[in-house]
């Protein structure tokens, strides 16, 4: 019995769904940059849309503003989500939030959790707070389902260092893109006796091509000149050989752009030493998450990048860390500006790129100024006093 679940649980791995509306065509399209980094002169890099994906909406709203879902979340999610708000009214930004305000500890239940999806079925587009899994939580992780019901199989997270943010390192600019389906977070674990676990690490030739083929996509739509695959493939041959060797034949295709694998112990190593190397970083699910927290960690904190989530049913967006920040929730110290920026990010998918360029500049020219800045990067300002420095520059 239990080698049946896990062959249907591996098959429907497998198969990547088109839930919500979702489309063959997104399956290996990419989006373009997350969001456009300073100079010391405020000359931005040219905004690109985050284009390609399924439709935005998949029913007709009287309103002209485009329906977004709105998911708080946890610990400093709802101050964060506060700040988004407050920002875009200020920028007038043409959306609609349809926002669930209900205990988020509840959102793993099947009846708060189906309501989230229906919202999704709506508007195709969600931007959301933090979701932290306790040790001990009985269920999955709200995110995980989360992701495997909308089919979101892409993680993307950009991190560059900013001019007015002093960090060990300098110059830093790489996209991590982490497959968010499969690998270690499958969520297939049984006791096989007493005292012996086993994890079950899922990697299939379907997922690690779809996340290769979107990360040499995204590296060519973007003008980036390398990808990295990320692995451990001299240890887990089959899994990680599996996947390592999707990116080689994918990189076939695309021999203008430079291709190399690299283990995730050195990857961790070179990240810490040396990470101007790195342009667009492609891995399994673990290392993703792993890799990703040293990223934003080396550029300033994860107060600081957004992300995104990209799949057949639709997008969310998100911090690129997904920090709760439990210590500091409702102490007004929450840094909103990855939450804002992910706001950003959602809008050039909507291709709606002027609004979005408008609010990135006027995040970055308060930073620049840096007369207002949130405890995490150095500051003494509240979650609401960063807040209405952006406004301001917004009416300005």
């Amino acid at each position: 019995a239990m080698l049946s679940t896990l062959r249907l649980s591996a098959s429907r791995l497998l198969r990547p769904s088109l839930r919500a509306g979702g489309s063959a065509r997104a399956l290996h399209a990419a989006p373009s940059s997350a969001f456009p980094y300073s100079s010391g002169s405020l000359s931005l890099s040219p905004p690109a849309a985050l284009d390609a994906y399924p439709h935005v909406t998949s029913v007709a709203y009287p309103s002209p503003n485009v329906p977004v879902t709105l998911l708080p979340g946890m610990g400093i999610g709802q101050e964060c989500a506060e700040a988004l708000v407050a920002v875009f009214e200020a920028a007038e930004a043409p959306v609609e939030f349809e926002r669930f305000e209900s205990d988020p500890t509840r959102y793993g239940e099947d009846k708060e959790f189906e309501k989230v999806v229906r919202s999704m079925g709506r508007t195709g587009v969600m931007l959301k707070g933090p979701f932290t899994t306790p040790v001990r939580h009985p269920g999955t992780s709200f995110n995980i389902r989360l992701r495997k019901e909308l089919d979101l199989f892409a993680n993307v997270v950009q991190v560059a260092t900013l001019p007015s943010i002093k960090t060990r390192h300098a110059g830093v600019d790489l996209v991590v893109i982490r497959e968010n389906t499969e690998g270690e977070y499958s969520g297939l674990e049984h006791e096989v006796v007493p005292g012996v676990v086993e994890s079950l690490k899922i990697i299939s030739e379907a997922n690690s091509m779809r996340i290769a083929e979107y990360a040499f996509e995204y590296a060519k739509r973007n003008g980036r000149k390398k990808v990295t695959a990320v692995h451990k493939a001299n240890i887990m041959k089959l899994g990680d050989g599996l996947f390592l060797q999707c990116c080689r034949d994918v990189a076939k295709r695309y021999p203008y752009i430079e291709f190399e694998a690299m283990i995730v112990d050195n990857t961790c190593m070179q990240m810490t030493s040396r990470p101007q190397q790195f342009d667009v970083m492609v891995m399994p699910n673990l290392y993703g998450n792993i890799v990703t927290n040293i990223a934003v960690g080396l550029a300033g904190g994860p107060g600081l990048f957004p992300g995104a989530n990209i799949g057949a049913g639709g997008a969310v967006f998100e911090q690129g860390a997904r920090h709760a920040a439990q210590s500091i929730a409702g102490k007004a110290l929450g840094n909103p500006t990855a939450t804002i920026l992910a706001g950003a990010m959602m809008l050039r998918y909507l291709k709606k790129p002027k609004v979005a360029t408008r609010i990135e500049h006027a995040v970055m020219e308060v930073f620049e100024d840096g007369k207002v800045r949130t405890h995490d990067v150095g500051g003494t300002a509240s979650t609401s006093e960063f807040t209405k420095a952006i406004v301001a520059k917004l009416d300005e």
